[in-house]
């Protein structure tokens, strides 16, 4: 069908049929049209111009930054200024604040004084708060109105509204004091005051709470919008649920990028100059190759005794590897519990008491199945070793330490990071494994001096 799509299109584009074209893309839904947008980009401009403004708007807004801003550098002043003029204000500020500086004094000259002013007021907030995603466009009623009067005021103003499902109560000087559902208004007596409406069960967000804050809101309360308020609860703006999910997919793609061992990527990979991804990955590489030295220098210094008992030098990986794979599974359940809302920091000794039974619980199970291995090795081949059942002990009891140490490090590294007001997916995956292969080889060359003294070495 996409196929299919994109050929239609391209013979329309040969033929030189603008007429054609124009209704064509008017015709399909948006993400068909974004859709297109990605596979012909060269043609995205073009796209857009044909496209009637109010379809024009709707499109621009769900493509990503990179191809706005191509379109931007090439659109027609007189077609950009109406879609800058009818952005919704949460995604005109989102565009203006990825933007660099001329690139926003270009685009703010081209709007309206009321607007403009609106737009910089927005921008004023940090950039990772509630005050970013907000749109003044609502719908807001006195106690003292009837529903017919409200009614009047969401025919008369509701077009402007980013959402008319839910109509906020605020008193003579802004405070917010309720939220009540359209529904609810639509199914009352018409002569009855919307004070008589309200239930005083009222959620809401400050508007210099961090993002992630109110996706978990959002999450909890099953809302479609949400109203934000400053510290003296005068009603600012609201927040809908397209702008969380959006935030939600953006703050989940920086967490799995940080989990791999790299730094966030501001823009799709393909878009992404490869220098800049050498950018993106060399820190942590190189991070990472220096506490692998500490691994050699934990090695070098077992030297001896692996000289006397070379087999110990054949399961060192079977160990390290062991205790990083239990660290990883741990710092990944743990920060996307964190994300989730589900642990907080005053969480800890939970953590701590359920990763120690899991820790040991896991290593027990390695612990079995290395001694069965060892077992059937000495079986099919008696050359493997004089001593299999010391050796399955120094394994075995080796496992049942690094897969606790590392399951103990991966639940309690993020928790520490975000005590420490540092970003918790950084402490994944390669991290907590780098740490724990070092601390690993000196628990198993701890155990084997302990079983093996006076036998073999």
């Amino acid at each position: 069908m996409e196929e299919l799509l994109v050929d239609e299109v391209l013979q329309l584009l040969e033929n030189e049929s603008d007429r054609q074209l124009k209704n064509y893309l008017n015709e399909l839904n948006i993400s068909d049209v974004e859709h297109l947008i990605d596979e012909l980009p060269q043609y995205a401009v073009k796209f857009i111009e044909t496209l009637s403004i109010k379809r024009a708007v709707n499109v621009f807004r769900i493509l990503d930054f990179p191809t706005q801003e191509r379109i931007i550098k090439k659109l027609q002043s007189n077609k950009l200024t109406e879609i800058i003029r009818q952005l919704p204000p949460d995604d005109r500020t989102a565009l203006l604040g990825e933007l660099k500086g001329d690139a926003v004094k270009r685009l703010l000259i081209l709007l309206p004084d009321n607007d403009r002013i609106e737009a910089l007021h927005l921008l004023g907030y940090k950039e990772d708060s509630v005050g970013r995603l907000m749109t003044p466009d609502f719908i807001a009623v006195k106690t003292d109105w009837t529903v017919n009067r409200v009614l009047s005021h969401i025919r008369r103003y509701g077009k402007n509204s980013e959402t008319i499902d839910v109509v906020y109560v605020i008193d003579k000087d802004g405070v917010l004091l309720d939220d009540i559902r359209i529904r609810e208004i639509l199914l009352a007596d018409p002569e009855i005051r919307i004070g008589d409406l309200t239930d005083n069960r009222l959620i809401s967000l400050k508007v210099n709470d961090p993002q992630e804050e109110a996706i978990n809101v959002f999450r909890m309360n099953n809302r479609v919008a949400l109203p934000v308020v400053d510290d003296g609860n005068i009603l600012l703006g609201i927040v809908t649920v397209d702008d969380i999910l959006w935030i939600a997919h953006e703050e989940y793609t920086e967490d799995i990028q940080k989990m791999g061992g790299t730094q966030a990527l501001d823009e799709p990979y393909l878009d992404v100059p490869v220098f800049q991804l050498y950018k993106k990955r060399v820190v942590w590489l190189i991070v990472l190759f220096f506490g692998e030295l500490l691994t050699i220098a934990a090695m070098s210094n077992f030297e001896h005794e692996i000289d006397k008992v070379v087999i110990l030098a054949l399961f060192v990986p079977l160990i390290i590897s062991s205790g990083g794979n239990s660290g990883s599974q741990a710092a990944t359940l743990i920060i996307q519990a964190m994300a989730l809302g589900e642990v907080t920091i005053r969480d800890w000794w939970n953590v701590l008491r359920r990763e120690i039974f899991s820790g040991v619980f896991l290593g027990s199970t390695l612990c079995l199945l290395s001694f069965s291995v060892i077992a059937i090795w000495h079986i099919v081949m008696p050359s493997f070793s004089d001593h299999p059942v010391l050796i399955g002990l120094v394994v075995g009891c080796s496992l049942v330490g690094v897969v606790l140490w590392g399951t103990l490090m991966g639940s309690m590294l993020p928790l520490l990071l975000k005590k420490l007001g540092a970003d918790p997916a950084a402490s994944s995956t390669p991290f907590v494994a780098t740490l724990v292969d070092v601390t690993g080889l000196i628990i198993y060359f701890s155990f084997a001096m302990l079983f093996l003294k006076g036998v073999l070495l």
